[in-house]
C-alpha cells in the first residue's frame, strides 16, 4: 500500500480526497499545527522520516477569499516558501503533485480553451498567479513533481460563502436570491472527478511534469445561475450585476 502525505489537510480539495484515498493508501494528512510547511528544517526532517511514496501538496496561502485574514503581501513569499519546503527534498519521497491554477497563465491574457502550450505566454502581474508560474517553471525541470492545473472545482465540502457554485445552490435551496456579481466563464470539475484523476496520477508514471486538469467545456455563470435555479424549482430573483464577460 503506498505511503502518501497530504498537506493543507484542512482544505477543501484536500478534504474532498482524504476519506476516499483512506480506502485504497495509507494516508498522513498535515494540518498547519502538524507541520509548518514555512518551516524549512522541520519540513526537511519530516520528509526524510516519512519516507512517502506521494506528497500531495495542497496547502496555499491566498489572500482572495473575503473572509480570511492572510495578508495579500505575503501571498508570493508564502507559497514559494511552502513550495520550495517540499521541493528541495525530492530525493526522499517518490513522487510531489500540486495545484496550479489557471492563474498561472496570466489573467490579462486569458482566452477560452487555453492549452498546456499557453504557458509562459505571459508573466502573471498578482501574486498569487506569480507563485504558481514560478512553481511550475520548477516543476518543469523535474523529473518527479507534477502540476496539476486545475481552473474550477466544485463539491460538497467547498465553502459556500464565497464559492460560486456552492454559493448559488445554498441561495436556491434556502429561497434567497441569486447573486451573480460579475459574469465569468469556467471550465468546472466535481471534486469526485479529481480525485479519481489524482488517484491515476499516483498510480502511474505521467508522460509530462503539467497537465491541464478539467473537463474541456466552460460555462458561463449566469447560464449556471439559470440552470440551478430551474432544477431546484425555485421561484427566487436572478441579480445580475455585471452580464459581460471577465477574464
Amino acid at each position: 500500500m503506498k505511503k502518501l502525505c497530504i498537506t493543507g489537510a484542512g482544505s477543501f480539495l484536500a478534504k474532498s480526497v482524504i476519506d476516499k484515498f483512506e480506502q485504497q493508501y495509507e494516508v498522513v494528512a498535515c494540518m498547519k499545527g502538524d507541520l509548518n510547511l514555512l518551516d524549512t528544517e522541520k519540513v526537511e526532517t519530516f520528509l526524510r522520516e516519512g519516507r512517502f511514496d506521494v506528497v500531495i501538496h495542497t496547502a496555499t496561502y491566498d489572500a482572495a477569499p473575503k473572509d480570511t485574514l492572510n495578508n495579500p503581501e505575503k501571498v508570493l513569499q508564502n507559497n514559494l516558501r511552502m513550495f520550495f519546503n517540499l521541493a528541495r527534498c525530492r530525493d526522499s519521497f517518490g513522487k510531489m503533485l500540486y495545484f496550479g491554477s489557471g492563474a498561472e497563465f496570466g489573467r490579462d491574457s486569458w482566452t477560452k480553451n487555453m492549452d498546456e502550450s499557453f504557458f509562459d505566454r505571459q508573466v502573471p502581474n498578482d501574486q498569487y498567479g506569480y507563485s504558481k508560474y514560478l512553481m511550475t517553471q520548477f516543476a518543469m525541470q523535474t523529473n518527479n513533481i507534477y502540476n496539476l492545473r486545475l481552473f474550477g472545482v466544485f463539491g460538497e465540502l467547498d465553502n459556500w460563502r464565497y464559492r460560486f457554485i456552492s454559493n448559488i445552490c445554498a441561495h436556491a435551496v434556502l429561497g434567497l436570491p441569486i447573486k451573480v456579481h460579475q459574469n465569468s466563464s469556467v471550465d468546472f470539475l466535481y471534486a469526485s472527478d479529481l480525485t479519481r484523476i489524482i488517484s491515476w496520477f499516483i498510480d502511474n508514471n505521467p508522460t509530462h511534469q503539467v497537465y491541464n486538469v478539467c473537463r474541456g467545456k466552460s460555462y458561463e455563470f449566469v447560464e449556471l445561475a439559470k440552470q440551478v435555479r430551474s432544477l431546484t424549482n425555485v421561484n427566487v430573483d436572478l441579480v445580475v450585476n455585471h452580464t459581460n464577460i471577465n477574464k
